[in-house]
C-alpha cells in the first residue's frame, strides 16, 4: 500500500504521539493532528486527506459527529479508533457514514486492514454515488427529449422518430446537448 496522508483526532497527547509513530511506522504521513472533533473537521477540510482517524470522545464535538460532517461533504473515508464499543455508538457512528470501526487497544496489524477496507469502500461509495448521478442525468435528459418531442409531433404533426432526428440534428448543428436543445424548445413553448 502506498503511503497515505492522515488527519488524526484524538484528544489524549500520548495516545495521538503513539498513533502518528504507528501511522509513520506503518509508512503513511500524518499531515494534521488534533485533540478535538471540531479541529478535526477544520484540518480535513483544509488537508483533503486520504483517510481521518478520529477517536469518539473528545471535546467541541465527539468524532462521530466530526465523522458525519467529514462523511457528508465528502471529504474523506473515515475510522473511528475508540475505546468504546457499546451498540448505541456503533449505531450512531454507522449513520454517521463511518466506513471502519477499530476499538483499542489495538495493534498494527488490526490497523492496516481497517484503513486498506474503510478506503475501498469510500471509493466503492464514490464510484457508486457516480453512477447515480449519471443515470439521474440520463433520466432527466431523456424526460426533456420526450416531452420536446411530444411539443415538436403536436405542432408540426411530426411522427415520434422525425422529431426526435430534429432534436438530434439540431444538437449536432449546434454542438450543444440533446437535453440543452430540449429544454429550449420546452421553454421557447412554455410562453
Amino acid at each position: 500500500m502506498e503511503a497515505l496522508r492522515i488527519v488524526i483526532a484524538e484528544d489524549e497527547p500520548l495516545i495521538r504521539m503513539d498513533l502518528r509513530r504507528t501511522l509513520e511506522n506503518m509508512g503513511h504521513i500524518v499531515i494534521g493532528e488534533a485533540g478535538d472533533g471540531a479541529r478535526a473537521v477544520e484540518l480535513a477540510r483544509e488537508m483533503k486527506p486520504d483517510i481521518a482517524i478520529l477517536d469518539i470522545k473528545m471535546p467541541e464535538m465527539d468524532g462521530i459527529d466530526a465523522a458525519k460532517v467529514i462523511s457528508t461533504e465528502g471529504i474523506a473515508p473515515v475510522l473511528l479508533l475508540t475505546a468504546y464499543s457499546q451498540r448505541d455508538l456503533v449505531e450512531r457512528a454507522r449513520d454517521a457514514g463511518v466506513f471502519a470501526y477499530l476499538v483499542k487497544p489495538f495493534k498494527e496489524t488490526d490497523l492496516m486492514p481497517q484503513i486498506e477496507i474503510a478506503i475501498a469502500r469510500y471509493e466503492e461509495f464514490l464510484e457508486l454515488e457516480k453512477e447515480v448521478s449519471d443515470l439521474e442525468n440520463k433520466l432527466e435528459t431523456r424526460k426533456a427529449v420526450d416531452r420536446a418531442k411530444g411539443i415538436l409531433m403536436d405542432q408540426y404533426g411530426l411522427k415520434e422518430q422525425d422529431a426526435f432526428r430534429r432534436i438530434q440534428v439540431q444538437s449536432m448543428n449546434t454542438r450543444k446537448s440533446m437535453r440543452e436543445i430540449a429544454e429550449a424548445i420546452i421553454i421557447a413553448n412554455s410562453v
